[in-house]
């Protein structure tokens, strides 16, 4: 399995594995313009990232990894994990875990203290395998659609 960012060409899977769920296929279209310049932004913010686990040619996953400075804390630089999918019929074969493991090694590299992440309450199967990773539920997270 090698990691890598994602390219245009990625767009038709990722939005596949964004939808492959009941909250993403209500959020997600196939299709949509939006999402090429979305990718576009990604790739021109040396901060955030958007990443495909391919395994033989096949991209079997993808997450974002965006880098923030930050005052509190004492100035800790946080990575933020965003977006992460595991195509279904790949789950619960460590792919996951190795995403996880991927995203650790690249935060640690650019000098993060701190990873955070939000997963909707709806998705209990989620948070227990955030957990296993090491993750914790310290805070309460919430969000306003502008």
């Amino acid at each position: 399995m090698i990691f890598r960012d994602a390219r245009e060409d990625d767009l038709p899977y990722v939005i596949s594995l964004l939808a492959d769920d009941q909250l993403g296929a209500k959020r997600e279209q196939l299709g949509d313009p939006a999402y090429k310049l979305a990718l576009a932004r990604i790739d021109a913010d040396p901060s955030t990232r958007f990443i495909v686990a391919e395994e033989d040619g096949v991209v079997v996953a993808c997450m974002q990894l965006s880098i923030r400075p930050g005052i509190a804390r004492r100035g800790v630089v946080r990575a933020q994990l965003e977006s992460m999918r595991v195509l279904g019929s790949q789950r619960r074969q460590g792919i996951g875990e190795a995403m996880v493991q991927e995203a650790m090694r690249l935060a640690r590299d650019a000098g993060c203290g701190l990873m955070e992440l939000t997963s909707d309450l709806a998705r209990k199967d989620a948070h227990r395998f955030w957990e296993r990773q090491g993750f914790k539920p310290t805070h309460v997270g919430m969000k306003l659609a502008l």
